[in-house]
């Protein structure tokens, strides 16, 4: 792991551009920003990291498509979304009016559909970088196909490079691999300015009652605090792996948790499921990290990155 500049407190450098915070959020958890607006200042955050955006409108998969674990959630929601045009014209002119990074979420079920959401997205001033999602296990076609071969990982890496121009590309990795390792190396090999790890976990509920699937796609992601000890493991072989810098995510509920995730190897943290139940999350998680930094009279957050 490489980790770049230095910053002073919480701040960062990622792929070349500073952050005032490494905190961002996980994409599909939090739109884009419109409705948790209203609870949080999303001036307060170091990135918002938008929901996943395609080419053409994508409908998901039917209901129901989310259900409740212990300690987590499962979602089968299909990456749903109105497709690029409405959001360069609806959610860029909405982000547009805070002075917050954007990382943009692109998915497709082709090379070629990724491909042309990054043209689309590589002139524009309101987007920082770009995160491909390879790694959503709840679509039956393209995502998380590209993430689980490291040959074709390093293709569709290389692909989107080639037309992000000088916008960072960074691949968000799925966990559901043997080794995240050689995914992580397949990504930085491609090309990859950083990687974001970990997606959900392939999951599935059952309804002993109803004697049916509980989510319509019977399987879906499970996120929360259930699979952070898992993410975090992932996190520091992956940022072992590779030069390149990793914003690590998994059940990140608490400045506690963001701490841990920084020091397996994470640069920058993105949370994710607890939006869902505490909208105001992201502002106590960054209040929280502050009040570390001063109790353990630490100055820089580079100190605590990569330590173990």
């Amino acid at each position: 792991m490489d980790t770049q500049g230095r910053g002073y407190g919480l701040s960062v450098d990622f792929a070349g551009h500073h952050f005032k915070n490494p905190v961002t959020v996980a994409s599909g958890t939090f739109g884009s920003g419109m409705e948790y607006s209203r609870f949080v200042d999303l001036n307060l955050l170091g990135a918002i990291t938008t929901k996943g955006v395609s080419d053409k409108p994508w409908e998901g998969n039917p209901t129901p498509r989310v259900t409740e674990t212990p300690s987590g959630m499962i979602n089968a929601i299909g990456l749903q979304n109105p497709g690029i045009d409405v959001f360069m014209e609806r959610d860029l002119k909405f982000l547009s009016e805070y002075d917050v990074p954007v990382i943009v979420n692109v998915c497709g079920h082709s090379i070629e559909e990724y491909e042309a959401v990054v043209e689309r997205l590589a002139d524009d001033d309101r987007v920082e970088m770009l995160e491909i999602n390879v790694s959503c296990p709840n679509v039956k076609q393209g995502a998380i196909q590209f993430g689980t071969d490291p040959d074709m990982l390093s293709e569709v890496t290389a692909r989107c490079k080639a037309r992000a121009k000088d916008k960072p590309v960074i691949m968000k990795l799925t966990p559901n691999v043997t080794s995240i390792s050689e995914m992580a190396r397949a990504a930085e090999s491609g090309g990859a300015d950083g990687i974001s790890l970990i997606n959900t976990l392939t999951a599935m509920k059952i309804d002993i009652y109803k004697r049916k699937f509980a989510l319509a796609n019977k399987t879906g992601g499970l996120s929360g605090p259930a699979i952070h000890p898992i993410a975090v493991r992932m996190v520091y072989e992956a940022s072992h792996a590779v030069k390149i810098p990793v914003i690590g995510m998994g059940g990140i509920a608490t400045a506690e948790d963001a701490i841990e995730m920084m020091m397996a190897g994470a640069t920058m943290v993105a949370v994710g499921m607890i939006n869902f139940s505490k909208p105001d999350a992201v502002r106590d998680i960054i209040t929280g990290m502050e009040k570390y930094l001063t109790d353990t009279k630490t100055s820089d957050i580079w100190e605590v990155i990569g330590i173990l």
